[in-house]
C-alpha cells in the first residue's frame, strides 16, 4: 500500500505547489489511507513541515539536526487543545518566516480538537493579513463533524480534497483483485491481506474497522441517545442492503427503535461515516423524493460480507446473495465516486424497478444490475424512460456492459453525452 498512489496524492501536490489561499480540507471514512496520502505528497514537494497527529500522544523531539523538507516533529505540550494548537500554528508560522518560502502544517484527525475551526478561522485570517506562507492541510475520519465546522466556521476559506472507499481498479492495481474478489472483500487495504483467511479477515473488519467506525466517528463525535439502536440498523442495512426497506418495517426488525426520524438521522449518520446510506426513490418532485422508503446501501460490501458471514465460495454459489452483493457494490461504487453535482436515486412504482438512477442538471440515466436476477426487467426500464424522458440507460453484467467495466468508470462518466 505505501508504493501505491491514489490520485488524491497529485491533487495535494497541486495545492501544495501553488500560492497559499485556502486550508486544504482531506476527509473520509476511516481506513481510506488519507495519512499516505499526505505522507506521499509531502515527498514530492520541496517544501519543509510539520506532521501532527492529534490523537496521538507527543513523540521524543528528535535528536540532532534534521532536514526540514522531511522533518516530522510533535509538540510536546499536552494536552492537545486549543492552546496546543496555537502554538504549534505560531512555531510553524515563525518557521515559514525563517525560511522565507512555504511551509506546511499537517493536522491529522483535526476534530478531536474542541472547537477547532474557531481558533483556525482567527489564525488563518492573522497569517492572511501578515503574508504568511504557511500552507495548512487538515485531516480527520468523520466527515460529517469536519464538514459541518467547516461550513459553519471556515466558509470560503478552505478546499475540499475527497478521499473514498477504495474502488476497484486501486484494489485490483495495489493488491491485485480480480472483480469478484472486490465485490466480495470491499475496498479496505488494510484487509487486502487476509482475505485467504475468511474468519481472520471477518474478524478484523468487524473489530478494527466498523467499532472504531461507530466508537470514534459517530458515537464520539454526535448525540446519540440508543448506541444499539445504531449498531442494530447497521447489522440490519447490511443484511438488507440493496433493498428498499420502510422505516416502519424497520421499526418491527428493531429493539427500541423508537420515532422513525430517529432511524433516518441515524442512517444519517451511518452515511456520513461511509458505512451504510440510504438511497431516495426518484419521483418528479423533492418532497416526494425525501417522503420514499430508502434503498439501504452499504458503502463497501465488506461490511455486507463481514455481517452475513458467508465465506467467498458460499457467497458466490447462492445466486440470489451474490447477486445482492453485486448490486450493493455497484450502488456503493455509484455513491463513492459521484460528483457533488451528481444525485444518486433508484425508483419503483409498484412491480416497476430501475436498481439506480443517475441525474446531474437535465440528464437522467437509469442503470439496472442484471447479476444473480432469475429475468431481466426490460419493461420496467422501457416504462422508467418514457415517464421521465431519460436520457441513457445501462444494463450492467451478461450483454450489457460488463461488471469490471462498469466498476472502472466513475459515476459521472455515464452521465455523458453520447
Amino acid at each position: 500500500m505505501q508504493s501505491y498512489e491514489r490520485s488524491q496524492v497529485d491533487a495535494l501536490v497541486e495545492r501544495l505547489n501553488e500560492p497559499v489561499s485556502r486550508i486544504i480540507a482531506i476527509f473520509g471514512p476511516r481506513q481510506c489511507g488519507k495519512t499516505t496520502i499526505v505522507h506521499q505528497a509531502l515527498a514530492k514537494v520541496p517544501y519543509p513541515f510539520r506532521y501532527e497527529a492529534v490523537d496521538q500522544p507527543p513523540a521524543r523531539e528528535p535528536a540532532g539536526p534534521v532536514r526540514p523538507a522531511v522533518a516530522e516533529v510533535r509538540s510536546a505540550a499536552s494536552p492537545r487543545g486549543t492552546e496546543w494548537l496555537v502554538g504549534v500554528w505560531q512555531q510553524c508560522a515563525e518557521e515559514a518566516a525563517r525560511f522565507g518560502s512555504k511551509f506546511v502544517l499537517v493536522l491529522d484527525e483535526i476534530q478531536k480538537i474542541p472547537q477547532w475551526s474557531e481558533t483556525v478561522k482567527g489564525l488563518w485570517d492573522a497569517d492572511r493579513v501578515s503574508g504568511c506562507p504557511l500552507h495548512v492541510v487538515v485531516l480527520g475520519s468523520a466527515p460529517m463533524r469536519i464538514e459541518a465546522d467547516l461550513t459553519e466556521s471556515l466558509a470560503g476559506r478552505f478546499e475540499r480534497i475527497r478521499a473514498t472507499h477504495w474502488s476497484f481498479d486501486e484494489m485490483r492495481g495495489a493488491f491485485g483483485f480480480d472483480c469478484d474478489e472486490f465485490v466480495f472483500y470491499g475496498g479496505y487495504p488494510g484487509a487486502a491481506g487476509m482475505r485467504s483467511n475468511f474468519e481472520r479477515w471477518r474478524a478484523y473488519v468487524t473489530d478494527a474497522l466498523i467499532e472504531p467506525h461507530l466508537e470514534r466517528d459517530i458515537l464520539g463525535m454526535a448525540r446519540v441517545d440508543k448506541p444499539a439502536l445504531l449498531r442494530q440498523l447497521l447489522e440490519l442495512g447490511c443484511m438488507y442492503s440493496g433493498q428498499e426497506l420502510s422505516y416502519k418495517k424497520m421499526r418491527g426488525r428493531l429493539e427500541d427503535a423508537g420515532h422513525e426520524s430517529t432511524l433516518a438521522r441515524y442512517l444519517r449518520f451511518l452515511s456520513a461515516a461511509g458505512l451504510l446510506t440510504g438511497l431516495f426513490k426518484h419521483s418528479g418532485t423533492p418532497l416526494q423524493q425525501r417522503s420514499s422508503s430508502p434503498k439501504l446501501n452499504v458503502l463497501n460490501t465488506a461490511l455486507m460480507s463481514a455481517v452475513v458471514g458467508l465465506d467467498f465460495d458460499d457467497s458466490r454459489e447462492d445466486r440470489h446473495h451474490w447477486g445482492r452483493i453485486v448490486e450493493s457494490a455497484v450502488g456503493a461504487h455509484l455513491v463513492n465516486t459521484a460528483s457533488s453535482a451528481t444525485n444518486v436515486r433508484y425508483w419503483r412504482d409498484g412491480g416497476q424497478e430501475v436498481d439506480f438512477v443517475l441525474q446531474r442538471g437535465p440528464r437522467l440515466v437509469g442503470i439496472e444490475v442484471k447479476a444473480g436476477r432469475s429475468r431481466p426487467r426490460h419493461s420496467s426500464m422501457m416504462e422508467f424512460e418514457r415517464r421521465f424522458s431519460a436520457s441513457d440507460s445501462i444494463v450492467v453484467g451478461d450483454t450489457g456492459v460488463p461488471l469490471h467495466e462498469f466498476l472502472s468508470e466513475p459515476a459521472d462518466h455515464w452521465l455523458r453525452s453520447p
